[in-house]
């Protein structure tokens, strides 16, 4: 059997619902709506719990996050990284009735990178037992909330995670194991994360400022992000014009254990891969949602794979100045973003860009416009020379 006939033989991944927890919003819509008008949620920070200096960075608000919970009338203790899945997976819950969280046929997937990395180093250690620093305990933790049968999964990826997650919901909802997949990133900035950074010298002295000539590095973020995949099409609500996962792939180019490959080879290959399992071609694609963390090399490499994969006349942004690095929510919440994307056919600007200044030109987005988008390409990079790719497509059914 040829390659694209077992393609179109696979079961589909349909978008059943979504959310995003962000400094912007408490749910997808809100979100959009906030970058429809090129609002960020990147901030000065001064709180010496994070840095001695004040930072840029996208700290959800914790009184609001802490009275939306309490909305749950739950009498258990969470943390803010649980509290905020909680809240996501229960508002994906609310959009769609068909989806049933207690069924044996319905797999949790938790996208993190650090997971409750901030016990280490707060007061509240003493609420909670000292397992739930480990991954796997955080998503035992998520899955008991929900009364959810199965064992999660943990992907945990530096920052492809969120990516990876959904091109694993999709692959194991192809093995036809499970018919729903809720995926759910989120990491929480602690003074244990934004060190790490500090010490690489990659955090920006202002708002980040990706692919442009004058960036200087990252804004960090935190946040959550929630999609839920599932391959029947009767749980889908809008029958008429569907969102799919249509392919997606990872690779690792073993460059270094934190720098970019400065030829783009992994992502490269991640690309086209991706592209392959899709059946489409670099003509085809409508928009790119870029890694585009506004480093140095980041940027630099991202331009060269893009070119290399003949994309660079596709319009394409960068998210990081509008929520900061989310880490292992990134490559969900931006993927949410461009679904929103298809759904309203406009095309979000890349905030804080001005003037390109990576070695391939590229197509970045520098205003907010309406375009028809039927489809998208997203990428990611990450330490240890991960790349990851996902591709989503609109279908419509007359």
């Amino acid at each position: 059997m040829e390659e694209e006939e077992f393609n179109n033989l696979k079961s589909q991944a349909y978008i059943l619902a979504d959310n995003i927890i962000s400094p912007l919003g408490f749910s997808s819509s809100e979100n959009f709506e906030q970058l429809k008008k090129m609002q960020t949620g990147v901030k000065r920070i001064i709180d010496p719990n994070l840095s001695v200096e004040p930072l840029f960075a996208g700290i959800v608000d914790t009184l609001k996050l802490d009275i939306e919970f309490q909305k749950l009338n739950t009498q258990n203790e969470f943390t803010r990284l649980e509290k905020m899945v909680i809240l996501s997976v229960t508002d994906c819950l609310n959009q769609n009735q068909h989806i049933d969280i207690q069924s044996p046929k319905t797999l949790i997937i938790l996208s993190t990178t650090k997971g409750n990395i901030d016990l280490l180093e707060s007061d509240d250690s003493s609420k909670f037992d000292k397992k739930r620093v480990y991954l796997w305990e955080t998503a035992n933790v998520i899955g008991r909330y929900f009364n959810n049968p199965n064992q999660p999964i943990v992907i945990s990826n530096a920052c492809i995670s969120g990516v990876l997650a959904i091109v694993l919901g999709k692959r194991l909802l192809e093995e036809n194991q499970y018919d729903t997949i809720i995926v759910s990133g989120a990491d929480v900035l602690s003074h244990f994360v934004v060190s790490g950074f500090q010490s690489f010298k990659a955090i920006s002295s202002e708002i980040a400022k990706p692919y442009d000539t004058k960036r200087d590095g990252i804004s960090l973020g935190e946040g959550c992000g929630t999609i839920v995949l599932s391959n029947s099409i009767q749980k889908v609500i809008n029958k008429q014009e569907q969102l799919i996962v249509k392919g997606g792939a990872s690779s690792n180019d073993a460059n270094h254990i934190s720098g970019p490959s400065r030829t783009g080879e992994g992502m490269i290959l991640a690309i086209n891969k991706t592209l392959t399992e899709s059946n489409m071609l670099p003509t085809e694609v409508d928009y790119i949602s870029g890694h585009g963390t506004a480093t140095l090399y980041n940027d630099d490499m991202e331009s060269l794979a893009i070119s290399d994969s003949k994309l660079d006349k596709v319009p394409m942004n960068s998210l990081k100045s509008y929520f900061g690095h989310t880490l292992g929510a990134a490559g969900l919440i931006e993927s949410i973003i461009g679904l929103h994307s298809m759904r309203e056919n406009t095309l979000i600007g890349t905030y804080n860009y001005s003037e390109l200044g990576v070695t391939m030109p590229i197509n970045i987005i520098k205003k907010t416009q309406p375009a028809k988008v039927n489809n998208f390409l997203k990428t990611a990079a990450g330490f240890g020379g991960c790349n990851a790719a996902v591709f989503f497509q609109k279908v419509q059914n007359n």
